[in-house]
């Protein structure tokens, strides 16, 4: 997120009724599928980076003339002009605006105006604040490569194309001579690298491959001096090396802790086809987005992220030492890896729950013991109805064994 954004509030956009949110430094959105959730990131993303939306959709021969539902059918995909619409109650957007009430003196405030100046063709920053891994990442390799923006088709969202293009640009620029991608010396710690190699690539290197004049991704084993092409891989594997070159592109090898403007990261399901053990190394390396002073959105079906959460804000409450984090997980206690714990202790933390019925509860507190019928804890006590079946199990069973 732009640093400037604290608060952003949707209405009647799509399924969500209202969304209400205020951004911590890590923000998790959970919630069922078709609740909203990737709406409301892309909308933040817009709020944040309008001009460099703007001005790549322009330099890829993308003209939307400045109408709202063209717009939204560019940026959001095909057929997704629908989310937003004048009927009554209309559609609405609000930028860290405390009252719901209008200010006349402040025409920016004004909902159908917000909407109006983003789709305009108008001169902007064309700097990224915010950097996006959407959920169709794997989407963005063909044949083990990543895709250009143009090779998309026009009704593809803004998100998959712009991240595939930034995947194959790193690949092209920074690793244009550099056939070992993983592990590499340079990225990533080496405590993370360690977790990564034993719980997702199973030993394996990732590595640039040339098969006749076309470059490829592959997995090779040096031991079996076997090549293993990117339609063989593991489902994990397939879904974890996008998200390692978005990381990657984070993550810069060099003094500075943050890529060039960026100051904010969304994710959506960071999870995707990952075992649990896979999940906690993924979650260690979000926090150390944390401690390079990164804001983190992520969007999630797996309990095993707000388990991550729950547990800070306890350890956080009893002003836990910052190694109780890392005995979370499977990681060497080093100096590294105790500054990333002792960051991401001293972050600010929120999750909300979008519910089926299109409104959204913050449910930061992650209260197990919270009122299931109370209105005001909705989703607090089964985290956004992620623990709800186990919960359902676990009541079946004691009932079961206990006649």
């Amino acid at each position: 997120m732009s640093i400037e954004i604290e608060r952003l509030r949707l209405e009647n956009v799509g399924q969500i009724r209202e969304a209400d949110i205020r951004l911590g430094d890590l923000t998790v959105l959970v919630g069922p599928q078709a609740t909203g959730k990737s709406i409301f990131l892309q909308f933040l993303r817009l709020a944040a980076d309008t001009g460099y939306i703007h001005d790549q959709l322009r330099k890829h021969g993308i003209d939307w003339h400045g109408g709202v539902p063209e717009f939204l059918d560019v940026y959001l995909g095909g057929g997704m002009r629908g989310v937003w619409h004048k009927k009554d109650p209309p559609s609405a957007v609000f930028v860290n605006q405390e009252e719901k009430e209008e200010d006349p003196s402040n025409q920016e405030k004004k909902p159908e105006d917000l909407m109006s100046r983003w789709a305009a063709l108008r001169h902007r920053s064309r700097e990224a604040s915010v950097f996006y891994i959407p959920a169709q990442r794997v989407l963005s390799l063909a044949n083990g490569w990543p895709r250009p923006f143009q090779a998309f088709a026009a009704e593809d969202p803004f998100s998959i194309r712009d991240f595939s293009e930034t995947f194959r640009l790193l690949m092209e620029q920074e690793f244009s001579r550099a056939p070992n991608l993983f592990p590499k010396p340079n990225r990533l710690k080496s405590e993370l690298r360690d977790l990564l190699s034993r719980h997702v690539f199973a030993g394996f290197r990732l590595e640039v491959d040339r098969l006749g004049v076309q470059k490829r991704l592959v997995l090779k084993d040096e031991a079996r001096d076997a090549v293993v092409p990117f339609m063989a891989w593991s489902a994990g594997q397939r879904e974890f090396v996008p998200l390692l070159m978005g990381l990657y592109w984070l993550l810069p090898p060099s003094k500075t802790s943050r890529r060039g403007s960026l100051r904010g990261v969304i994710i959506e399901e960071p999870e995707m086809a990952l075992h649990p053990n896979a999940i906690s190394t993924v979650l260690l390396i979000v926090l150390e987005l944390l401690e390079r002073g990164y804001r983190v959105c992520l969007s999630t079906h797996s309990p095993h992220i707000l388990d991550l959460v729950w547990a800070m804000n306890i350890l956080k409450e009893n002003k836990a030492e910052p190694t109780r984090l890392l005995d979370l997980f499977d990681v060497k206690k080093t100096q590294p890896m105790k500054e990333v714990a002792e960051a991401a202790l001293a972050k600010e933390t929120r999750v909300y729950y979008f519910s089926p019925d299109g409104t959204v509860h913050d449910i930061s507190e992650l209260d197990p013991g919270a009122d299931r019928e109370d209105p005001n804890k909705q989703g607090m006590a089964d985290w956004g109805g992620l623990t709800e079946f186990s919960g359902k199990v676990n009541e079946v069973v004691a009932q079961v064994v206990s006649l």
